[in-house]
């Protein structure tokens, strides 16, 4: 083990190699992300979000047979525990944020659970969170159908209407696209928890807590409020100007490892485009879209202009909200359903650490004085 003096502190691990994984890849410089080898892109338009997990948790896509009985453990496993449902009432009658909701109820989704945990999680956690909207507004929880699946219920459960077909296909795309993203901080809390022998659901709770960080996975609403704000496109220029003269950071743009545009962002921007040229939107029209358009252009621009060099491109969170916003999601929803897309990831990262694990124990720098001395408390 090396000395203190032999240590080199990194802040923020920049850089550091803390695991080996074949889930996903993520190249800043490149612009590229690899779920299981496969291009997000080739993915997350294309697939479920139970063919996602089922490729996250075992490497290779699903046959016909083998999706079907995917999909049927997740059907059978579709239904919060009491204990879960009196926690979530609690919740709502103190109107706490949705995240903090989940956080609380990631808990107690094992209750009642039997085997195949993994599956247990994935197909409580997005009802735990539709459940605790609808308490929150005053309106009983819905039961999840059968027949729809991760992508359909948790809008049905939200709603209880069917959805249709184009916003459940926006869903599906946007989870798809979160599903994993590489050494994250809440995936590095759900290895680094679930390495000390611990259970999944203590590693899912950790990492909701994790995720729910503004600096992670919470800007996704400011990002919106600010395409708001603006209002119209001849507004843009002056208001982002205005914003970034007075120091003001811009939700949705930069990132701590794309040097480029985000390639979830060009993913999330088509199948927002899709949905609001559809006309199924819940909320929202092709006007929107061409405003947020065209404030991303001019902030990318700006911040060139304000920050050069720095190469602050468009991420994730900013065609997030706009999607979202189009499937008829509340801002305060968009960090939870963040976390019901990466659950997968999450899990399947768990599962991989389980495999081959070893304590992730990394080491610190002592900065603190030496040689102190010890004085009686009546000396002090």
């Amino acid at each position: 083990m090396p000395t203190n003096s032999e240590k080199r502190y990194i802040p923020g691990l920049e850089g550091v190699v803390a695991a080996e994984t074949r889930l996903s890849s993520v190249d800043g410089q490149k612009g590229e992300l690899l779920i299981a080898g496969f291009p997000v892109e080739a993915l997350a338009a294309n697939a479920s979000h139970e063919e996602v997990a089922y490729l996250l948790w075992h490497g290779d896509l699903p046959s016909p047979s083998q999706l079907a009985d995917f999909r049927q453990a997740l059907a059978a496993r579709r239904s919060l525990p009491p204990a879960t449902h009196a926690l979530l009432r609690a919740a709502a009658a103190e109107k706490i944020p949705a995240m903090d909701a989940l956080r609380m109820a990631a808990g107690t989704l094992n209750l009642d659970a039997g085997e195949n945990l993994p599956f247990t999680l994935l197909a409580r956690a997005p009802l735990a969170v539709t459940a605790y909207w609808r308490l929150r507004h005053g309106r009983e929880p819905v039961a999840p159908d059968p027949d729809l699946g991760q992508a359909a219920n948790y809008l049905y459960t939200l709603t209880g209407e069917r959805p249709p077909a184009a916003r459940v296909r926006a869903l599906e795309t946007y989870l798809n696209t979160v599903g994993d993203h590489g050494l994250n901080a809440s995936t590095f809390t759900a290895r680094t928890i679930i390495s000390t022998g611990s259970d999944l659901v203590s590693a899912v709770a950790g990492a909701i807590g994790a995720l729910k960080g503004p600096r992670h996975g919470g800007a996704p609403g400011p990002a919106l409020q600010t395409v708001f704000e603006i209002g119209t496109i001849d507004n843009a220029e002056p208001v982002l100007r205005h914003k970034l003269e007075a120091g003001a950071r811009l939700m949705g743009f930069g990132h701590r490892v794309y040097k480029v545009r985000d390639p979830r962002a060009e993913l999330l921007s088509a199948a927002a485009a899709g949905l609001y040229r559809s006309g199924d939107a819940a909320q929202g029209g092709m006007p929107l879209y061409e405003l947020a358009a065209h404030v991303e252009k001019v902030a990318v621009a700006l911040l060139e202009e304000f920050k050069p060099g720095r190469k602050l491109q468009t991420n994730v969170e900013f065609y997030t909200a706009l999607l979202l916003h189009g499937v008829g999601l509340d801002p305060d929803l968009f960090a939870p359903t963040f976390a019901s897309g990466r659950l997968a990831g999450w899990i399947g990262h768990c599962l991989e650490q389980q495999s081959n694990n070893r304590l992730i124990r990394p080491q610190s720098v002592y900065v603190g004085e030496r040689d102190r001395q010890w004085q009686p408390l009546d000396q002090r």
